[in-house]
């Protein structure tokens, strides 16, 4: 406790570091005070709420605004979904793939046709959450005009790119990944609801041991989707010895400094399963009250299982480019031991991504239908199973790692110690960077 408290004094000192996380709290604030108002004409107590299928899960990540019919109902999911698209293009399109070569003002304008693509999104998805969920409630609109609606449709747009800036300004000026925060803040405020109300049930009906066994559960899921974040295989890199100057114009041999490639275990990070989840929504939207949509059946989550899978594999392949890996290596001196620079590095790297991928790829749809097995073989309820696994606790689980690592990344920067005295937060340590990080 008395390191806690050093530290805490320590994060304090450092005026760059200190600033950074108030505007950080500051702009959660505003983001969370905005999920609460509600648009303008509409009786919030006349709504019913969505408790399961995609209605659910949007509200989770909305932190409650989906439910509420808030100005941020749509939340930061639009421009999730634009960042997907352009992420897929750049596949495809060689004007985004030029873009992407050509450094920082290459990122700044793919950004830009981001938020173009999140604004046309929201023009679809903001009449249909109106049409489906605010009118489908019957009597929650008040002042049912066109002039509302039109009205009504602005300020669910303005409300998500308002998200979409306070995303970009805690990444710019804050701490950690904006647009990734906001989602786990959204998660996180659901949390303890979902708590009280599976210890509500469990009291009522099993008993207070039940409850303290699924809290034990809870906490070894959070570890094990830990040890599947930070997994990594290194790579022993290898720089070739290089003439330097010496004293007196004396020259000798410099043995490069040993290095690490790290490459990740789940090198795809949460997004095979929200490419699965987008997907398995189809049927639900197409065909209403199918029963393949009940996202705690059986046969949804053995396709959902097998679609993360092949998404696993997909966006690796995206994401990790052995090719480009071996030419780094090749340009700055380096070279893995017992394999020749060039063609072979890239084969061998290849290889043994495909090799730890497979496991990566399994234990991450395992994660992904944890709740679905919480739910129907241990009677945790819906709104608690949701957090024993999923997209929701690997966007916690990664997002708190990712801002940790930042924050002690100042300290070190600043000659402090880390986090935790005499340790490093596992990725901080390593002379390159993690191939492979994802969301």
């Amino acid at each position: 406790m008395k390191n806690f408290f050093e530290t805490l004094r320590n994060i304090w000192k450092i005026n760059d570091l200190r600033g950074r996380i108030l505007l950080t709290l500051g702009l959660i604030l505003v983001y969370r005070i905005g999920c609460f108002v509600i648009l303008p004409g509409v009786d919030n107590n006349a709504l019913t709420g969505a408790t399961g299928g995609l209605g659910g899960l949007l509200d989770l990540f909305t932190g409650g605004a989906f439910n509420n019919a808030s100005i941020f109902a749509l939340g930061i999911m639009p421009y999730i979904s634009a960042s997907i698209i352009m992420q897929l293009a750049g596949i495809a399109v060689p004007a985004i793939q030029k873009l992407q070569r050509e450094g920082e003002s290459g990122r700044k304008k793919i950004n830009q046709w981001t938020r173009y693509l999140t604004i046309i999104i929201c023009f679809f998805q903001a009449p249909t959450y109106l049409q489906t969920y605010v009118y489908g409630a019957g009597g929650a609109v008040i002042y049912d005009t066109w002039l509302w609606y039109v009205a009504a449709v602005t300020i669910l747009i303005s409300g998500t790119m308002f998200v979409v800036w306070i995303g970009e300004r805690i990444t710019d000026k804050g701490i950690g990944n904006g647009i990734s925060l906001l989602i786990m803040i959204g998660i996180i405020a659901r949390f303890p609801g979902a708590l009280i109300e599976e210890m509500n049930f469990k009291m009522d009906n099993m008993g207070m041991v039940i409850f303290l066994v699924e809290i034990v559960f809870f906490v070894l899921v959070i570890a094990f989707c830990i040890l599947l974040v930070q997994g990594t295989r290194r790579i022993p890199i290898q720089h070739a010895k290089r003439v330097v100057g010496g004293r007196g114009g004396r020259q000798m041999l410099s043995q490069g400094q040993r290095q690490y490639l790290p490459l990740k275990v789940n090198a795809a990070g949460v997004m095979p399963i929200i490419f699965a989840q987008a997907i398995m929504f189809i049927p639900a939207l197409m065909f209403g009250g199918s029963t393949f949509a009940d996202i705690f059946g059986f046969w949804y989550n053995l396709v959902f299982a097998l679609m993360i899978i092949i998404f696993t594999y997909f966006y690796t392949a995206v994401t990790v480019d052995p090719n480009r890996i071996a030419d780094d290596l090749k340009r700055s001196g380096g070279f893995i031991p017992g394999v020749k620079p060039g063609r072979k590095t890239a084969e061998f790297i290849d290889s043994l991504l495909s090799r730890i991928t497979l496991p990566g790829s399994i234990l991450l749809a395992f994660v992904a239908v944890l709740p679905a097995f919480a739910h129907k073989f241990f009677g945790v309820q819906q709104n608690f199973a949701l957090f024993y696994g999923g997209t929701s606790l690997l966007i916690m689980v990664g997002v708190v790692l990712d801002t940790l690592q930042q924050i002690e990344s100042h300290l070190l920067s600043n000659h402090y110690d880390g986090l935790m005295k005499g340790t490093k937060i596992k990725g901080r340590g390593s002379s390159l960077p993690p191939v492979g990080q994802a969301f």
